[in-house]
């Protein structure tokens, strides 16, 4: 894909011209500028509308060579003009202003997250009196970001190249221009910033992002995404089984029917991509994701920076610590409730001196999990801070040095990745967890080695895994639980979750 940062605006902005009729036909009268419409259904569907019949436009346009056609082809735009701002219950977690006026935003892909649009719309016009517009924007989509569009000429005359002048979290990180300005942001992301991570999540994991489920787990190992896979099939045999069908990284679906004489061995499980994704799918989209990040605290916000134009309800970490306690033994579980940052990755969106603080919530149905995976018994598991180092090698420090930098911390675990996942779903508002077990003890002469790691591994993969599984899989029964206020910000918040 081709990224430029033009100097000017290169055509990125549509003009508002009215369609040519002798061009456009009727089916495209839906692509008008803002108009009121009634209801919340009749708002999402409007949207679907406009942008699908933006797109189909898009793509006649590049195939007839009708190019000033693609002038039309702009994202749809939503806006909610509240009337009145009036009190509301407190215990609200999202779906409320500080002041009436027009909150909007230009929106892609609405069919991707149409029950999340439908929420949010419903929660903000059920807390005040409202309007609701729906119609097209002055932005124009890049056919680069249009499903199965033919490749656009070298000469582009009207048509935008994608440009990363509209790419930013200005919203997301509460930058004071962003929130003083005519309108006010009503979603998160910008139209372009959402699609160039839509792209990136299929760049990176291999597979169409419509599948990516609301609940996530990131895992550093192949054994425990085959570890999924197994738990997967076993689901999708299952007559009162709520998972629909399993997604591989090579995109082949496995559908109930296939599951059940099916040999995993037979199965591709590997993937030339960087992040292999296993999607267990459920019919409400409310099933589990699980990647393969590999292993970095760059991997670790590279992939949450995109998954989170998706608002999932949750993701977890379920990799491998350093143990740092002497009396701990390997195997055993480490509930993160606090962060160490020493990663540095996101220092500058996210200042080190911030608390990022546990999500309760998330952190019980964890422990229940544990409880349940391993009995009652579960003194195996222990809750504590969790340090993140961007140095995999950072235990050949000397003696001193090591003395130096651990010995005002009280961190149990040390890994390179739970920080920055936590820190980007602090930022992002997501909600997130660390279940981390100990591979190795290295400040007590139990470094990791070859031949323990995989005694190791081979003795606690399934269980580690269906920690997660279980706790992501009680989350999605009522997921109400994780409507927290807790990441909801000061200032610089919009109205959507």
């Amino acid at each position: 894909m081709e990224l430029t940062i033009p100097s000017g605006c290169s055509g990125s902005r549509a003009e508002k011209t009215p369609l040519p009729c002798s061009v456009v036909p009727a089916k495209l009268a839906v692509m008008t500028d803002l108009q009121h419409v009634h209801s919340v259904d009749e708002a999402v569907t409007r949207l679907i509308e406009h942008y699908e019949t933006s797109c189909e436009l898009g793509r006649e346009a590049l195939a007839s060579g009708t190019l000033d056609d693609y002038r039309h082809v702009v994202y749809p735009k939503v806006t909610v003009e509240i009337r009145k701002w009036q009190p509301i219950d407190r215990s609200e977690p999202f779906g409320y202003v500080n002041e009436a006026g027009k909150y909007s935003a230009v929106i892609t892909k609405p069919h991707i997250i149409r029950e999340y649009l439908h929420e949010q719309l419903t929660r903000l016009t059920n807390n005040y009196p409202c309007d609701i517009f729906v119609g097209q924007s002055d932005e124009r989509i890049p056919p680069e970001y249009i499903k199965d569009a033919p490749a656009a000429p070298q000469e582009r005359g009207p048509i935008p190249r994608p440009t990363l002048d509209e790419v930013n979290d200005a919203i997301i990180d509460g930058e004071w221009d962003a929130f003083h300005g005519e309108e006010k942001p009503l979603f998160h992301f910008g139209a372009q910033r959402f699609d160039i991570a839509c792209a990136r999540i299929e760049h990176y994991t291999g597979v169409e992002v419509d599948t990516v489920q609301k609940y996530i787990l990131f895992t550093n190992y192949a054994m425990h995404t085959t570890e999924f896979v197994k738990f997967g099939l076993r689901e999708l045999t299952k007559e009162d089984s709520r998972y629909t069908a399993l997604v591989l990284p090579n995109g082949e679906t496995i559908h109930p029917n296939d599951a059940v004489d099916l040999d995993l061995d037979g199965l591709t499980l590997t993937s030339r991509f960087q992040m292999p994704r296993f999607d267990l799918i459920t019919a409400g989209g409310d099933g589990i994701t699980m990647i393969n990040i590999g292993v970095g605290p760059s991997n670790a916000k590279t992939i949450t920076d995109c998954l989170a134009v998706l608002r999932p309800e949750a993701w977890i970490m379920i990799g491998h610590c350093a143990g740092m306690d002497g009396r701990m033994r390997i195997g055993d579980l480490i509930l993160g409730n606090a962060y160490e940052r020493h990663d540095h990755i996101l220092d500058r969106q996210v200042v080190s001196s911030t608390p990022i603080p546990a999500i309760p919530e998330v952190q019980r149905m964890l422990e229940a999990a544990v409880d349940e995976v391993y009995g009652s018994d579960n003194s195996l598991m222990r809750t504590g801070t969790v340090l993140s180092t961007d140095d995999r090698d950072w235990e050949w420090r000397t003696s001193r040095d090591l003395w130096e930098w651990l010995r005002t911390s009280t961190a149990v675990a040390v890994d390179m990745e739970s920080c920055a996942l936590a820190a980007n779903g602090y930022r992002y508002r997501v909600p997130y967890g660390t279940l981390l077990s100990v591979s190795d003890l290295p400040l007590h002469a139990v470094p990791k080695l070859p031949a323990q790691a995989q005694a190791f591994y081979s003795n606690s993969k399934e269980a580690h895994v269906m920690c997660a599984v279980r706790a992501v899989e009680q989350l999605a029964e009522n997921p109400e639980r994780l409507r927290t206020r807790k990441l909801r910000r000061t200032l610089g918040e919009v109205p959507f979750r």
